[in-house]
């Protein structure tokens, strides 16, 4: 489950090192005990972050136990947290230059709002969301190749969107964009 966070203050509550450590290891439930002991810190810091955490909406209680004259709360994240571009502070210019990383950089996050926006959306009515992804790597010979390239990839994109669209259809929003790929060390995935 997606959770679509625009609320600079939500951003800022689950940023903190040790927020971010307590959202990622609350992925599976668990208690301030339990997380205190993974973190190696006291419990009642612990439980002072759960409790903001809480407040902000972004754990929630599973379920409560009665233990040794206690009640030991079990938590787990809301949902993995998808934070708006728009909110960690960069305004993204509105260049319209196909080659411009900023235009790479605006279009990716306008994906990013729209589809964290339907995904919550469709989780809320416990249905899917259907998009598709294309990924792929390419190696340049010469820079002026990623020019014909783009053409070459326009052309056979109109090609087939000519084919499949359809003026009655559910529109979806196809974005193509490249980069030059971050160099992985041994034994990293692909």
């Amino acid at each position: 489950m997606l959770g679509y966070v625009e609320e600079p203050e939500k951003v800022r509550l689950a940023l903190s090192p040790i927020r971010r450590q307590l959202l990622d290891l609350l992925r599976e439930p668990a208690s301030a005990t339990q997380l205190a002991g993974a973190l190696d810190l006291p419990r009642q810091r612990v439980n002072y972050h759960l409790r903001e955490l809480e407040k902000a909406g972004l754990v929630e209680l599973v379920e409560e136990r009665r233990r040794r004259g206690f009640t030991e709360r079990i938590l787990r994240a809301s949902a993995t947290l998808v934070v708006d571009p728009g909110v960690m502070g960069r305004a993204f210019s509105t260049i319209q230059d196909q080659y411009a990383a900023e235009h790479l950089v605006e279009v990716a996050a306008g994906a990013v709002r729209d589809v964290a926006k339907m995904q919550s959306a469709a989780d809320a009515e416990g249905k899917r969301l259907l998009t598709f992804t294309l990924e792929t790597e390419v190696r340049f010979a010469a820079p002026g190749d990623v020019h014909r390239f783009t053409d070459a990839l326009t052309e056979a994109i109109r090609r087939t969107v000519e084919e499949f669209d359809s003026e009655g259809g559910r529109p979806y929003r196809l974005i193509a964009g490249g980069h030059p790929a971050s160099r992985r060390t041994e034994g990293e995935k692909a």
